[in-house]
Protein backbone atom coordinates (compact mmCIF):
# COMPACT_ATOMS: atom_id res chain seq x y z
CA UNK A 1 0.00 0.00 0.00
CA UNK A 2 2.73 2.42 0.84
CA UNK A 3 4.41 1.97 -2.88
CA UNK A 4 0.89 2.44 -4.43
CA UNK A 5 0.57 5.54 -2.35
CA UNK A 6 3.90 6.78 -3.45
CA UNK A 7 3.02 5.93 -6.95
CA UNK A 8 -0.13 7.84 -6.94
CA UNK A 9 2.15 11.08 -5.48
CA UNK A 10 4.35 10.94 -8.19
CA UNK A 11 1.61 10.69 -10.84
CA UNK A 12 -0.01 13.60 -9.34
CA UNK A 13 3.35 15.70 -8.96
CA UNK A 14 4.16 14.76 -12.64
CA UNK A 15 0.49 16.13 -13.60
CA UNK A 16 0.19 19.03 -11.90
CA UNK A 17 4.09 20.14 -13.18
CA UNK A 18 3.80 19.49 -16.79
CA UNK A 19 0.03 20.30 -17.32
CA UNK A 20 -0.47 17.10 -19.39
CA UNK A 21 -2.79 19.60 -22.06
CA UNK A 22 -3.98 17.36 -25.09
CA UNK A 23 -2.31 18.51 -28.44
CA UNK A 24 -4.23 21.66 -29.88
CA UNK A 25 -4.79 23.55 -26.42
CA UNK A 26 -3.07 26.78 -25.85
CA UNK A 27 0.10 27.35 -23.99
CA UNK A 28 -2.33 30.42 -22.30
CA UNK A 29 -2.58 28.97 -18.43
CA UNK A 30 -6.47 30.12 -17.83
CA UNK A 31 -6.41 28.58 -13.43
CA UNK A 32 -3.67 27.98 -11.35
CA UNK A 33 -4.79 26.50 -8.12
CA UNK A 34 -1.00 27.08 -6.03
CA UNK A 35 -0.67 25.18 -2.67
CA UNK A 36 -4.27 25.41 -1.81
CA UNK A 37 -5.57 24.39 1.52
CA UNK A 38 -8.79 24.39 3.33
CA UNK A 39 -9.88 23.56 6.80
CA UNK A 40 -12.88 23.80 8.88
CA UNK A 41 -11.91 24.39 12.83
CA UNK A 42 -10.14 21.16 13.06
CA UNK A 43 -10.84 19.33 10.12
CA UNK A 44 -8.19 19.53 7.06
CA UNK A 45 -10.30 19.14 3.90
CA UNK A 46 -7.61 20.17 1.44
CA UNK A 47 -4.07 19.93 1.53
CA UNK A 48 -1.66 21.61 -0.76
CA UNK A 49 -4.09 21.26 -4.32
CA UNK A 50 -1.72 22.59 -7.21
CA UNK A 51 -2.80 22.52 -10.87
CA UNK A 52 -2.93 24.82 -13.78
CA UNK A 53 -5.43 24.16 -17.00
CA UNK A 54 -4.78 25.52 -19.98
CA UNK A 55 -7.51 27.78 -22.58
CA UNK A 56 -9.35 25.16 -24.32
CA UNK A 57 -8.70 22.17 -21.84
CA UNK A 58 -11.21 20.00 -19.87
CA UNK A 59 -10.43 18.83 -16.73
CA UNK A 60 -12.34 16.65 -14.83
CA UNK A 61 -12.16 16.38 -10.66
CA UNK A 62 -12.84 12.59 -9.64
CA UNK A 63 -13.17 11.32 -5.99
CA UNK A 64 -15.15 9.64 -3.42
CA UNK A 65 -17.34 11.27 -1.27
CA UNK A 66 -16.36 13.89 1.02
CA UNK A 67 -13.16 14.11 -0.58
CA UNK A 68 -13.15 17.88 -0.93
CA UNK A 69 -13.70 18.01 -4.48
CA UNK A 70 -17.62 20.02 -4.11
CA UNK A 71 -14.72 22.53 -1.61
CA UNK A 72 -11.90 22.93 -3.99
CA UNK A 73 -14.24 23.94 -7.17
CA UNK A 74 -16.42 26.54 -4.69
CA UNK A 75 -12.56 27.63 -3.71
CA UNK A 76 -11.65 28.26 -7.64
CA UNK A 77 -15.20 30.40 -8.05
CA UNK A 78 -14.72 32.56 -5.76
CA UNK A 79 -17.45 31.14 -2.91
CA UNK A 80 -15.38 29.84 -0.31
CA UNK A 81 -11.56 31.44 0.71
CA UNK A 82 -8.76 29.05 0.83
CA UNK A 83 -6.99 28.25 4.71
CA UNK A 84 -4.04 28.52 2.30
CA UNK A 85 -2.52 29.07 -1.31
CA UNK A 86 -4.50 30.75 -3.53
CA UNK A 87 -6.34 30.44 -6.51
CA UNK A 88 -5.34 32.30 -10.05
CA UNK A 89 -7.27 33.81 -13.06
CA UNK A 90 -4.97 34.37 -16.00
CA UNK A 91 -2.42 35.15 -13.78
CA UNK A 92 -4.64 37.27 -10.94
CA UNK A 93 -5.75 36.36 -7.31
CA UNK A 94 -9.53 36.29 -7.77
CA UNK A 95 -10.04 39.03 -5.11
CA UNK A 96 -8.72 41.30 -7.72
CA UNK A 97 -11.62 40.87 -9.92
CA UNK A 98 -14.45 42.68 -8.79
CA UNK A 99 -17.67 41.11 -8.59
CA UNK A 100 -18.95 41.85 -12.45
CA UNK A 101 -15.42 41.06 -13.84
CA UNK A 102 -15.76 37.32 -12.10
CA UNK A 103 -18.76 36.95 -13.70
CA UNK A 104 -17.75 38.00 -17.25
CA UNK A 105 -14.62 35.50 -16.32
CA UNK A 106 -16.60 32.62 -14.80
CA UNK A 107 -19.52 30.83 -14.96
CA UNK A 108 -20.95 27.97 -12.88
CA UNK A 109 -23.12 25.06 -13.10
CA UNK A 110 -24.63 22.88 -10.48
CA UNK A 111 -26.32 19.91 -10.19
CA UNK A 112 -29.62 21.76 -9.43
CA UNK A 113 -28.81 24.70 -11.07
CA UNK A 114 -32.15 26.16 -11.40
CA UNK A 115 -35.30 25.70 -8.87
CA UNK A 116 -38.41 25.55 -10.25
CA UNK A 117 -39.28 29.29 -10.00
CA UNK A 118 -41.51 31.19 -11.93
CA UNK A 119 -39.82 32.94 -14.82
CA UNK A 120 -39.70 31.70 -17.97
CA UNK A 121 -36.80 30.05 -20.01
CA UNK A 122 -36.39 33.69 -22.40
CA UNK A 123 -36.18 35.10 -18.48
CA UNK A 124 -33.71 32.59 -16.79
CA UNK A 125 -31.43 32.86 -20.35
CA UNK A 126 -31.42 36.61 -20.11
CA UNK A 127 -30.54 36.88 -16.43
CA UNK A 128 -27.08 35.18 -17.63
CA UNK A 129 -26.19 39.06 -18.88
CA UNK A 130 -26.21 40.31 -15.79
CA UNK A 131 -22.36 41.02 -16.10
CA UNK A 132 -22.77 42.99 -19.19
CA UNK A 133 -25.79 45.38 -17.40
CA UNK A 134 -25.38 48.68 -16.16
CA UNK A 135 -27.66 49.91 -12.65
CA UNK A 136 -30.46 50.00 -14.89
CA UNK A 137 -30.29 46.69 -16.29
CA UNK A 138 -29.72 48.24 -19.62
CA UNK A 139 -26.68 45.98 -21.97
CA UNK A 140 -23.34 48.16 -22.25
CA UNK A 141 -22.75 46.71 -25.19
CA UNK A 142 -24.04 44.47 -27.93
CA UNK A 143 -25.40 41.06 -27.55
CA UNK A 144 -26.44 40.64 -31.27
CA UNK A 145 -29.36 38.33 -30.46
CA UNK A 146 -26.86 36.01 -28.48
CA UNK A 147 -29.90 34.57 -25.97
CA UNK A 148 -32.10 33.95 -29.46
CA UNK A 149 -29.26 31.75 -30.58
CA UNK A 150 -28.85 30.23 -27.70
CA UNK A 151 -32.44 29.56 -27.44
CA UNK A 152 -32.43 28.05 -31.07
CA UNK A 153 -29.06 26.05 -30.26
CA UNK A 154 -30.33 24.46 -27.13
CA UNK A 155 -33.80 23.44 -28.86
CA UNK A 156 -35.45 25.57 -26.16
CA UNK A 157 -37.81 27.37 -28.75
CA UNK A 158 -41.07 25.48 -27.43
CA UNK A 159 -40.44 26.24 -24.33
CA UNK A 160 -39.06 29.73 -24.06
CA UNK A 161 -42.48 31.00 -22.74
CA UNK A 162 -43.15 28.86 -20.36
CA UNK A 163 -42.42 28.63 -16.51
CA UNK A 164 -38.96 26.92 -14.96
CA UNK A 165 -41.50 25.24 -12.96
CA UNK A 166 -43.38 22.91 -15.22
CA UNK A 167 -40.17 21.62 -17.19
CA UNK A 168 -38.77 18.66 -16.25
CA UNK A 169 -35.28 17.98 -14.22
CA UNK A 170 -33.42 17.76 -17.91
CA UNK A 171 -35.30 20.60 -19.69
CA UNK A 172 -34.18 22.81 -16.28
CA UNK A 173 -31.08 21.97 -16.55
CA UNK A 174 -30.77 22.78 -20.38
CA UNK A 175 -32.60 26.21 -19.65
CA UNK A 176 -29.35 26.50 -16.69
CA UNK A 177 -27.02 25.38 -19.57
CA UNK A 178 -28.45 28.35 -21.76
CA UNK A 179 -27.75 30.83 -18.53
CA UNK A 180 -24.34 30.10 -18.45
CA UNK A 181 -23.76 30.32 -21.80
CA UNK A 182 -24.81 34.00 -22.04
CA UNK A 183 -22.39 34.66 -19.27
CA UNK A 184 -19.93 34.17 -22.16
CA UNK A 185 -17.12 33.15 -19.43
CA UNK A 186 -13.93 32.39 -20.65
CA UNK A 187 -13.81 29.27 -17.74
CA UNK A 188 -16.94 26.91 -17.10
CA UNK A 189 -17.03 25.30 -13.42
CA UNK A 190 -18.96 22.00 -13.39
CA UNK A 191 -20.37 21.17 -9.82
CA UNK A 192 -21.84 17.44 -10.89
CA UNK A 193 -24.18 18.38 -13.30
CA UNK A 194 -25.65 15.27 -14.69
CA UNK A 195 -26.28 13.98 -11.03
CA UNK A 196 -30.33 13.89 -11.18
CA UNK A 197 -30.58 13.07 -15.08
CA UNK A 198 -30.98 10.03 -17.10
CA UNK A 199 -28.35 9.07 -19.12
CA UNK A 200 -30.00 10.62 -22.30
CA UNK A 201 -29.51 13.87 -20.36
CA UNK A 202 -26.79 12.84 -19.23
CA UNK A 203 -25.20 12.56 -22.58
CA UNK A 204 -26.94 15.50 -23.96
CA UNK A 205 -25.68 17.87 -21.77
CA UNK A 206 -22.26 16.80 -22.06
CA UNK A 207 -22.04 16.65 -25.70
CA UNK A 208 -23.47 20.52 -25.75
CA UNK A 209 -20.78 21.31 -23.07
CA UNK A 210 -18.02 19.54 -25.54
CA UNK A 211 -19.12 21.26 -28.55
CA UNK A 212 -19.22 24.81 -26.74
CA UNK A 213 -15.89 24.05 -25.55
CA UNK A 214 -14.34 23.13 -29.23
CA UNK A 215 -16.23 26.00 -31.16
CA UNK A 216 -15.17 28.75 -28.38
CA UNK A 217 -12.06 27.39 -26.76
CA UNK A 218 -13.83 27.21 -23.45
CA UNK A 219 -12.22 26.04 -20.38
CA UNK A 220 -13.66 23.51 -18.46
CA UNK A 221 -13.38 22.16 -14.53
CA UNK A 222 -16.10 19.69 -13.41
CA UNK A 223 -16.59 17.86 -10.50
CA UNK A 224 -17.92 14.68 -11.66
CA UNK A 225 -18.89 11.20 -9.49
CA UNK A 226 -18.80 9.23 -13.26
CA UNK A 227 -16.08 8.00 -13.97
CA UNK A 228 -16.97 6.63 -17.41
CA UNK A 229 -18.87 10.08 -18.48
CA UNK A 230 -15.01 11.46 -17.09
CA UNK A 231 -12.89 9.39 -19.39
CA UNK A 232 -15.33 10.03 -22.21
CA UNK A 233 -15.30 13.56 -22.06
CA UNK A 234 -12.03 15.40 -20.14
CA UNK A 235 -8.61 15.95 -21.86
CA UNK A 236 -7.11 15.14 -18.18
CA UNK A 237 -8.51 13.76 -14.92
CA UNK A 238 -7.37 14.95 -11.56
CA UNK A 239 -8.19 12.39 -8.66
CA UNK A 240 -8.98 13.53 -5.25
CA UNK A 241 -8.52 11.38 -2.13
CA UNK A 242 -9.11 12.39 1.48
CA UNK A 243 -7.95 16.38 0.60
CA UNK A 244 -5.08 15.30 -1.78
CA UNK A 245 -4.43 14.70 -5.06
CA UNK A 246 -3.56 10.81 -5.93
CA UNK A 247 -3.78 10.84 -9.87
CA UNK A 248 -3.39 13.13 -12.60
CA UNK A 249 -3.40 12.85 -15.94
CA UNK A 250 -4.65 11.97 -19.06
CA UNK A 251 -7.49 9.56 -18.61
CA UNK A 252 -5.33 6.10 -19.03
CA UNK A 253 -3.36 7.74 -16.41
CA UNK A 254 -5.95 8.08 -13.77
CA UNK A 255 -8.48 5.00 -14.75
CA UNK A 256 -6.53 2.62 -13.55
CA UNK A 257 -7.27 -0.40 -11.69
CA UNK A 258 -4.85 -0.32 -8.82
CA UNK A 259 -5.04 3.66 -8.16
CA UNK A 260 -9.31 3.15 -8.12
CA UNK A 261 -8.90 0.07 -5.94
CA UNK A 262 -6.85 2.31 -3.51
CA UNK A 263 -8.93 5.37 -3.49
CA UNK A 264 -12.26 3.81 -3.86
CA UNK A 265 -12.31 0.69 -1.73
CA UNK A 266 -13.53 -1.66 -4.57
CA UNK A 267 -11.98 -3.56 -6.99
CA UNK A 268 -12.62 -3.08 -11.02
CA UNK A 269 -12.31 -3.76 -14.15
CA UNK A 270 -11.05 -1.80 -16.60
CA UNK A 271 -11.66 -2.01 -20.24
CA UNK A 272 -10.98 0.18 -23.48
CA UNK A 273 -14.48 1.47 -24.74
CA UNK A 274 -15.14 -0.37 -28.22
CA UNK A 275 -15.82 3.26 -29.91
CA UNK A 276 -13.19 5.71 -28.80
CA UNK A 277 -10.53 2.77 -26.84
CA UNK A 278 -10.93 5.15 -23.41
CA UNK A 279 -10.72 3.40 -20.54
CA UNK A 280 -14.00 2.29 -19.00
CA UNK A 281 -14.71 0.82 -15.79
CA UNK A 282 -17.14 -2.67 -15.09
CA UNK A 283 -17.09 -2.24 -10.86
CA UNK A 284 -15.80 -5.75 -9.86
CA UNK A 285 -15.69 -6.93 -5.61
CA UNK A 286 -16.30 -4.14 -3.02
CA UNK A 287 -13.60 -4.25 -0.30
CA UNK A 288 -15.10 -2.08 2.18
CA UNK A 289 -18.15 -4.71 2.90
Amino acid sequence: MAAQSESAAGRARKGAETGHASAGHGSEIVLEAKDIGKTFGERQVLERIAFQVKRGEWLGILGPNGSGKSTLLHILSGVEMPTAGQALLAGKPLAAYSRKELARFVAVLSQDALPPLGFTVREIIEMGRYPYQNWFGDETGESGGLVERIIERLKLGPLSDRTVNKLSGGERQRVALGKVMAQEPRLLLLDEPTTFLDIGYQLEMMELIRTWQQEGGLTVVSVLHDLNLAAQFCDRLMLVSRGRIAGMGAPHDVIEARLLSEVYGTEPHVLPHPGSGVPQILLGKGKRS
